[in-house]
């Protein structure tokens, strides 16, 4: 083994690097079911759970969460503000293009409309 080089690299682990792992962190349902489990928050909020999820109940009802129908229409009216916005920005381009048009021909221009 002589004449060998051996190099040995220590890789170090940075630290705090992971979240904060909460043991016994609290779900909460719309129902208002409520149990604990494992997770990086300590309280969860959520719409819908194994106690009132259709699947799992083998009842069919109709699952609204709540604020859907808001969202949607406020994604709409930001949709339909873009759209109006974008047009402005369309006709300010076009009214810059069509001052570009408006400037005096050259010579050469000139000349090449009288042939």
């Amino acid at each position: 083994m002589t004449g060998t080089k051996f190099c040995v690299k220590i890789a170090f682990m940075k630290t705090n690097v992971h979240p904060q792992y909460y043991d016994d962190a609290q779900v909460i349902c719309a129902c208002g079911n409520t149990f604990t489990t494992g997770s990086t928050r300590q309280v969860i909020k959520v719409e819908i759970c194994s106690k009132c999820h259709p699947f799992f109940t083998g009842q069919m009802k109709f699952v609204d969460t709540q604020g859907q129908i808001q969202k949607f229409t406020a994604k709409q009216q930001r949709a339909v503000k873009m759209a109006d916005t974008m047009a402005k920005k369309k006709a300010k381009k076009q009214n810059l293009f069509q001052t570009e048009e408006k400037k005096p021909l050259t010579l050469r221009e000139m000349l090449m409309q009288e042939n």
